[in-house]
């Protein structure tokens, strides 16, 4: 089976809060009504693609709870409930760990000391790539692979490019061979073996697709990677994520997906 092969997605509704979200630069607030209307659609293109979406209840005290990738991985395995590195995200991790409880038989936990983000790990078909950044720490990173292996996954510490967020901020997997990334990161040497498809200069923000069976979900922003991987005879769905974007989000970070044998 694909690792890009799912049939349940766990999302969860944006705050009103939301606007207060952590962003990397200032600048206008994003519109409340605008980012539920783009996770509606995002929503949407997830059944399209042949998921049932669990969308959890809104979290107020916690502005960026919309991207549940960040506070947990999942597996096949089983799951492991994280610790971001934004203070401020801290408490997300108990708020969804109770429905991971309710899906998985194995929830592991990351330890004290320690900090991982969802949004550095990029699963391929070999191992899991850790992406050490300013969210995800060293400690929390090889913490990170003691759990990996005892779900029986291989893992690697990669580097996260200067003032990138995440790791998958610059890449996506778009299929078992093929990588989509940014020019900086490819350039690292970090996907030695895979089929390095980059993205256009100005589109940095399009290497954040979201492979979903047979299904390539990107920013609809970006029409010069949508026109590349079209040539590929990808099958495309953009996404408009205007708003969302504001708050620095990507596709990946707005949904955990999995293969449920319940489905």
């Amino acid at each position: 089976m694909a690792v890009y092969n799912f049939n349940t997605a766990l999302l969860r509704a944006p705050a009103k809060s939301v606007a207060r979200g952590l962003r990397a630069v200032g600048g206008e607030d994003p519109n409340f009504d605008s980012i539920a209307s783009e996770h509606q659609s995002y929503v949407a293109a997830l059944r399209t693609a042949g998921v049932e979406p669990i969308v959890l209840p809104a979290l107020e005290d916690f502005p960026d709870s919309i991207f549940v990738e960040d506070p947990a991985l999942v597996f096949p395995e089983g799951a492991i409930l994280l610790r971001p590195g934004a203070p401020s995200r801290r408490g997300e991790a108990d708020e969804i760990a109770p429905v991971l409880y309710e899906n998985f038989d194995t929830v592991l936990s990351l330890p004290e000391g320690g900090t991982v983000e969802g949004g550095d790990i990029l699963t391929t078909p070999d191992k899991v790539m850790i992406g050490h950044s300013a969210r995800t720490n060293q400690a929390g990173a090889k913490a990170l692979q003691r759990l990996l292996t005892e779900l029986g996954r291989k893992s690697e510490i990669v580097t996260t490019p200067e003032d990138v967020l995440h790791f998958k901020s610059d890449c996506s997997l778009l299929d078992e061979e093929t990588i989509l990334a940014t020019e900086r990161l490819a350039q690292s040497g970090v996907f030695h073996g895979f089929d390095v498809i980059k993205v256009p200069s100005g589109e940095e923000a399009a290497a954040n697709a979201l492979r979903i069976n047979d299904i390539v979900m990107v920013n609809n922003r970006h029409p010069r990677t949508i026109d590349l991987l079209d040539q590929r005879q990808y099958k495309i769905e953009p996404i408009k994520t205007d708003q969302i974007a504001i708050i620095d989000a990507g596709l990946s970070c707005m949904s955990l997906r999995w293969q449920s044998a319940a489905n």
